[in-house]
């Protein structure tokens, strides 16, 4: 079972708040400074489709691939729910960001909401860089966003509830993380209560994710080795520089 499997049919309403137009543009405004003409982009990591709508709507063509395919079949039921001009320019895939390769090539790939940070080890950060790579057109941006090292250390996670509820059902999620100092990653245990309020019935379940968190000087050498270069890294949705405030940090690398 792939990793958000579990929780795929919940994920759209655990995350109901979440800004994806908002980010889309931030994204889109980072790739056009670095690449003006950008038209075409890969999404790794694409989960449910949302970022992908909203950059097919700012006129992006968007190939989205994800490993888990219960993310996949909610992508491809929201791409059927659009208009065809939108539809039309979103394509999705099964695939791997370590170990994808296609053959057509894009003006930018970017990876969203810490699918870097999924990559947990040295290896796995190194292959989906060359992922990176291997489908830019020559001038085109890698931007991703992470977990910022430095805002980790300074403000350690902590366990979090987050609830949604409508008139037919109630879900509760519970993140509980083990810091792991020597590794730079958090292994974050999910604990999901997902009742229906008609019957009264509740299914309960668990996933492990584990998160790596990343600093400037790994990212710059790893990058390196695959002959992407850093152009600027920013604070998630902000124009600063990342600090220890920062918990999401992102980056524009150049292929």
């Amino acid at each position: 079972m792939s990793t958000f499997a579990a929780y795929a049919p919940y994920y759209d309403r655990l995350y109901r708040e979440k800004d994806y137009a908002a980010e889309a543009a931030f994204v889109l405004g980072l790739v056009r400074g670095h690449c003006t003409q950008a038209e075409s982009l890969l999404e790794l990591g694409c989960g449910t489709g949302a970022h992908a709508e909203c950059l097919s709507a700012s006129g992006m063509r968007v190939h989205g691939i994800d490993r888990s395919l219960e993310m996949l079949e909610r992508a491809r039921a929201r791409r059927e729910q659009l208009s065809g001009e939108i539809a039309e320019r979103m394509v999705f895939s099964p695939g791997d960001a370590r170990e994808i390769r296609m053959q057509e090539s894009f003006d930018a790939v970017i990876a969203l909401f810490h699918v870097m940070s999924y990559q947990a080890t040295n290896q796995d950060l190194r292959q989906c860089l060359a992922t990176a790579k291997h489908h830019l057109k020559p001038g085109g941006v890698f931007v991703f966003d992470c977990w910022y090292g430095p805002a980790v250390l300074s403000d350690p996670p902590q366990v979090r509830v987050k609830r949604w509820q409508d008139e037919k059902s109630r879900i509760t999620r519970i993140a509980e993380p083990m810091l792991h100092l020597g590794e730079n990653v958090v292994d974050v245990r999910y604990t999901i209560f997902a009742s229906d309020r008609l019957s009264s019935r509740t299914e309960v379940f668990e996933e492990s994710h584990r998160m790596r968190y990343l600093f400037r000087p790994e990212i710059e050498m790893l990058a390196s080795s695959e002959s992407l270069e850093i152009m600027e890294a920013r604070e998630w949705m902000r124009g600063t520089e990342p600090g220890v405030n920062s918990w999401s940090a992102c980056f524009v690398l150049r292929g």
